[in-house]
């Protein structure tokens, strides 16, 4: 075993194993009834976020572009999923809620790569702020066509309106312009959250580690070099953006799904940022980090309730004291000194089979 594959060993079992030790704690905590029905309700978003976060890393830590409409893919896969959703219950008398929770999650993911092929298309071939504005530009164009979006449900048929209701007599109205998404109903599970979690790590992990992966790191790292050696750098930073927007419609269902309306004003340019902070604060390219800052930046807000009004002001001197530390080389060196006998371990393994082979 090289000491590559070493680290990537150590990293994966590190990760996959916080992930699942998380779930069984809190599934325990579920089952004793010792988890307070705040942290419970916030379950499922705190998979969104994590799915969101590790998502965008792929286009900003991996890719190297600077995304910021990554709230638009969410919306698409939010609305998708509650139209579709609600479309299998009504129309087909789907009872089966998890069939259609899966059902709807791979829809939303599908609309969203859609959206995201048309954007990157035309956005891709762009560098630097001037993708930044344009991605911001397009996620505000998708929120506002989903804020004038109308759509109704006749038997098994679904019908399409913008700007007006023109929809049959008797018909259910799933999306009501500005209204949202009404009448969803709810249907995710943290169960639900924690697989998608896990389909979602295995895909990003995967993936930047392949073939595919190291010619899109080429490309961030040296666009002129990998074009050069012979790379369609266009293609690779395409599969890293739709690949993202496919993993972040797929959150944005589980989230949709996951109350009883979903309105346009949740998915604003500061859901974009607060993604972007996940990512940026977890450290660019890091998988774990970004898990890790959306599960804590997830629940602080509420921990930071007892200040009342000082709430927010506390949420960002925590972001700005906790972006000075981690970027600190002392407290780095203090982190490797606990990580460094894991390390040791593993390359002691990695010697030994190297004996025995001889």
């Amino acid at each position: 075993m090289t000491k590559a594959s070493r680290k990537r060993l150590i990293y994966n079992l590190i990760t996959f194993g916080l992930v699942i030790a998380a779930y069984f704690i809190l599934q325990n905590m579920i089952t004793a009834k010792t988890i307070s029905r705040t942290l419970k309700g916030q379950l499922v978003p705190i998979c969104c976020w994590i799915v969101m976060a590790v998502s965008l890393n792929l286009v900003i830590g991996i890719s190297g572009e600077l995304s910021l409409g990554h709230a638009g893919f969410m919306s698409i896969g939010a609305y998708t999923g509650a139209v579709v959703s609600g479309w299998l219950a009504g129309g087909f008398g789907m009872e089966d809620t998890v069939l259609r929770l899966w059902l709807a999650i791979v829809a939303g993911g599908v609309t969203a790569g859609i959206a995201g092929v048309l954007i990157g298309i035309p956005v891709l071939r762009l560098r630097g702020d001037y993708l930044a504005i344009v991605t911001l530009a397009f996620g505000e164009i998708i929120r506002n066509l989903i804020n004038v979006l109308y759509v109704g449900r006749a038997e098994k048929r679904l019908y399409f309106s913008f700007l007006n209701k023109s929809m049959p007599e008797g018909a259910e109205m799933l999306v009501d312009g500005a209204k949202g998404a009404v009448g969803i109903q709810k249907i995710s599970t943290f169960t639900a959250g924690f697989i998608l979690v896990l389909i979602v790590l295995v895909v990003v992990l995967n993936l930047s580690r392949s073939h595919a992966g190291r010619a899109i790191k080429a490309t961030r790292d040296n666009r002129i070099a990998a074009e050069a050696m012979g790379i369609p750098v266009t293609k690779y930073k395409m599969m890293a953006f739709v690949t993202a927007s496919v993993l972040a419609g797929m959150a944005g269902a589980l989230y949709g799904l996951n109350s009883s309306t979903v309105v346009p004003t949740q998915f604003t340019f500061n859901q974009s940022i607060n993604v972007l902070v996940f990512v940026v604060l977890g450290g660019l390219g890091n998988v774990l980090g970004s898990v890790i800052s959306a599960t804590v930046l997830t629940i602080l807000p509420e921990v930071l309730r007892a200040f009342s009004d000082y709430r927010m002001l506390a949420y960002a001197i925590v972001l700005i004291l906790v972006m000075i530390f981690t970027n600190n080389p002392t407290i780095r060196s203090f982190a490797d000194r606990f990580i460094g006998p894991v390390k040791r371990l593993f390359r002691g393994r990695g010697r030994k089979e190297k004996g025995g082979e001889a």
